[in-house]
């Protein structure tokens, strides 16, 4: 079964050798070109897509707008694209050790952000790259480790949960 890669995970393309991409850096963050009228009430966000070349050729890498698809909730509502704001690349030439990044700024409700899916269908030299997601959220981090109802005193998270749980206690005596 396909699962998607979290935000900041890698994702190696085995149809062109060494070619690599990530969704990386969601974070809130205002527009540096000013509000869309068309987002009022809605929260900001920022994240990056970053391809990266470590084969031994070149890649023409094409990533615009209607190749990255945002969606927000547990609904997979669509989220606003700024397009006027967000970088894209377009037919850049990414050579080996070398790297190209597009920036793209969205807004949602802010109780939705929670979950945010990120698609990305790279075009790499006139063809067309398989579609790959990734999932994250603003907020995600700062929520305490939580390990499932029934998981047992020696499974790995609980392992894990009760190590953070000490360290958080010894940290603020």
């Amino acid at each position: 079964m396909y699962e998607p890669h979290v935000v900041g995970d890698w994702h190696e393309y085995e149809e062109h050798a060494g070619l690599r991409v990530r969704v990386h850096r969601l974070e809130q963050a205002e527009p540096p070109r000013g509000r869309d009228d068309a987002a009022e009430g809605l929260t900001y966000f920022a994240l990056r897509v970053t391809v990266e070349n470590r084969g031994p050729e070149r890649f023409g890498i094409h990533l615009e707008d209607g190749q990255v698809d945002v969606r927000t909730g547990q609904d997979g509502e669509g989220a606003f694209i700024d397009w006027r704001n967000s970088q894209f690349v377009e037919g850049f030439d990414v050579y080996p050790l070398r790297r190209v990044t597009a920036v793209l700024y969205a807004a949602g409700p802010e109780d939705a952000l929670r979950q945010v899916d990120v698609q990305v269908q790279l075009r790499v030299d006139e063809g067309w790259a398989e579609r790959r997601m990734w999932t994250g959220g603003l907020g995600v981090q700062a929520q305490p480790f939580h390990v499932p109802a029934g998981a047992g005193r020696d499974c790995l998270a609980h392992q894990v949960s009760a190590f953070l749980r000490d360290q958080a206690e010894e940290g603020t005596a």
